[in-house]
């Protein structure tokens, strides 16, 4: 299992674009077999702050799906609406456990 936060600061103007653009992704994200959560969250006192929280079934995951159409779109969507480049951060899990987290379909053992 692979936990990584993707740090993201969007240009003024382009909040409203780049929500619609990454909860799009995160929705077809989502779908994919390796993927067991994709949050989208935004920072309350800088709201052109986001983190993506992207939660794989394995270290491969990540690599499928920045293969994917829907990843693609996204990224050059994005591309113009980003204040700095994205950063992103590696996690493993300590509690809950890797068994803990699935699914809807298959939800939680």
């Amino acid at each position: 299992m692979l936990i990584v936060h993707v740090h993201v600061q969007v240009k003024p103007g382009q909040i409203q674009a780049f929500q619609q653009a990454t909860s799009k992704n995160a929705r077809h994200s989502l779908e994919e077999p390796g993927i067991l959560r994709f949050d989208v969250i935004q920072e309350n006192e800088h709201p052109e702050r986001f983190v993506l929280v992207e939660v794989y079934k394995d270290q491969d995951a990540p690599l499928r799906h920045k293969e994917t159409a829907h990843y693609a779109e996204w990224r050059d969507a994005v591309a113009d609406m980003m204040a700095a480049p994205r950063t992103s951060f590696k996690y493993s899990a300590v509690f809950p456990g890797a068994g803990r987290w699935a699914t809807p379909e298959e939800g939680a053992e």
